[in-house]
C-alpha cells in the first residue's frame, strides 16, 4: 500500500491509506491553560509586590533570564551559555536562591556593617499568645484554599502558593510596615499553603497518576517498580497503601511541630553570633551547599554572580521574590506556550480557547487594570 499521509489541525489526526482510511482521536494537552495559571502567578506576584510594579516586573525578567541559560527544550540550541560547557544544563535553582538570598543578603550586611551595631530583641518564648492567635488564625484558614489548588496541578508546586499567600496577606493585612520585619502573618500563611500543596500534590497522583512535583515523580516510579498503578482503582486495590500515606501527612506535621517547638530557643540564639562570623559562616556553607550541587567548579563562580546579582537588585530596590518565581516557572511556561503554538499551527488564539485560560486572563486583566482605574478615578475626584 502506499505510505500514510497525515493531516493534523491541532485535535485530530486523520491517516489516509490507500484502501481503509481511519481517524484517530488524539486528546488536546491543557498546556495553554498551564501557561495561563503560570502568567497568573507572575502577574500576581510582581504587580502587588514592592514598591514598584516596573521594578516588579524588571526583577521577574532577570528571573527569566536566568531561566533561560541552558539547552533549548525543543531544538537542544544552546542559550546564554558563553561558550561554557557545563551551563548547558541551566542553572539550578538551589544555586540561583542560595545566591539571591544567602550570598546578596550577606554582600549587603557587609556593605552596611559599619554604619551601626544592631540589638537583638528578646522575645523569651516559642509559643503564640492570645494576640498572636488573633493575626493568625485568618491567614491559616486562608492559605489551604491557596496552596491545594497549585499543588494539584504542574505548575511550580509549592513555591507559587507561598509567594501568593505571602503577597495575599500583606495586601489583607492592617500592618503592611510590618511585613519585610517580622509580620507575623506573612509566616502564618505561605506555611500554610505550602503544607497543603503538598496535600494537593499526593491527590493528583494518587487519583490521575499525575506528577506535579519532582518528589511526587520519584514517588510514581517507586510505584511502578513494585507494579502499582496510580489511578482512581488504586483507593479500591491498594486501600491500604493510601490511607497510610494520608497518615503520613498528619504524622509528619505532628513530628513537626514536636521538633520545632523545643528547638525554636536554640535556632534563635544564632542571633546572638557576631555579624562578621555569622554570615561568614553563612558564605562558607552556601559555597558548599552550591558546589555539593553537581560537584562543578563552575557553580562557585555562578553562585558569586548571581550573589552580586541579589546585592544590586537589594541596592536598587528590586524584590527578589519575581527573580526566585522565574527561574523557576520560566523554563515549564515557555514550553507550555511553544507547544500551545505548536499545534495551533502559530494561531495565538489558541491561548484564550478554553474557559479555564479565559477565567485566568481576565484575573490577570482585573490585577493590571484595577490600580489603573482606581487612580483615574481619584484624580477624576481630585483626590492626589
Amino acid at each position: 500500500s502506499s505510505p500514510p499521509l497525515f493531516v493534523t489541525n491541532g485535535t485530530f489526526v486523520q491517516t489516509y491509506r490507500a484502501k481503509v482510511p481511519f481517524v484517530t482521536y488524539v486528546r488536546p494537552r491543557p498546556w495553554r491553560d498551564y501557561f495561563a495559571v503560570m502568567v497568573l502567578a507572575f502577574v500576581a506576584v510582581t504587580s502587588v509586590l514592592g514598591r514598584s510594579r516596573v521594578r516588579g516586573f524588571a526583577a521577574l525578567a532577570i528571573g527569566l533570564a536566568i531561566g533561560l541559560v541552558g539547552l533549548d527544550p525543543l531544538t537542544g540550541a544552546q542559550r546564554l551559555t558563553f561558550g561554557v560547557p557545563q551551563l548547558a544544563d541551566g542553572i539550578d535553582v538551589v544555586i540561583v536562591a542560595v545566591g539571591l538570598f544567602a550570598v546578596g543578603e550577606a554582600l549587603w550586611v557587609a556593605a552596611h556593617l559599619r554604619r551601626g551595631a544592631q540589638q537583638v530583641i528578646p522575645v523569651g518564648r516559642p509559643w503564640l499568645d492570645r494576640g498572636d492567635l488573633q493575626r493568625t488564625w485568618k491567614p491559616w484558614l486562608r492559605g489551604p484554599f491557596i496552596g491545594f489548588g497549585f499543588g494539584a496541578i504542574p505548575a511550580g508546586g509549592a513555591e507559587i502558593p507561598t509567594f501568593l499567600s505571602y503577597v495575599l496577606e500583606r495586601r489583607l493585612s492592617k500592618r503592611r510596615d510590618e511585613f519585610g520585619s517580622g509580620a507575623i502573618e506573612g509566616l502564618a500563611g505561605p506555611e500554610s499553603a505550602a503544607s497543603a500543596s503538598s496535600a494537593g500534590t499526593l491527590t493528583s497522583m494518587l487519583t490521575l497518576g499525575l506528577p506535579t512535583t519532582a518528589i511526587a515523580a520519584v514517588l510514581l516510579a517507586a510505584f511502578q517498580q513494585f507494579g502499582i498503578q496510580p489511578g482512581p482503582l488504586l483507593f479500591a486495590r491498594e486501600s491500604e497503601l493510601v490511607w497510610t500515606l494520608i497518615a503520613s501527612l498528619f504524622i509528619g506535621l505532628v513530628l513537626l511541630l514536636v521538633l520545632n517547638l523545643p528547638l525554636a530557643p536554640v535556632w534563635a540564639k544564632l542571633l546572638r553570633v557576631p555579624r562578621p562570623y555569622l554570615y561568614a559562616g553563612i558564605l562558607f556553607f552556601a559555597c558548599i551547599g552550591a558546589y555539593a550541587v553537581s560537584g562543578q567548579p563552575i557553580d562557585l563562580i555562578v553562585l558569586l554572580i548571581i550573589g552580586a546579582i541579589g546585592f544590586l537588585m537589594r541596592r536598587y530596590g528590586l524584590p527578589v521574590l519575581p527573580a526566585i518565581l522565574g527561574v523557576i516557572l520560566g523554563p515549564d511556561a515557555e514550553l507550555q506556550l511553544r507547544r500551545a503554538l505548536q499545534i495551533a499551527d502559530g494561531d495565538v488564539t489558541t491561548l484564550v480557547s478554553t474557559p479555564l485560560s479565559i477565567m485566568v486572563y481576565t484575573v490577570i486583566a482585573v490585577l493590571l487594570g484595577l490600580p489603573l482605574i482606581r487612580r483615574m478615578l481619584r484624580r477624576g475626584a481630585g483626590v492626589p
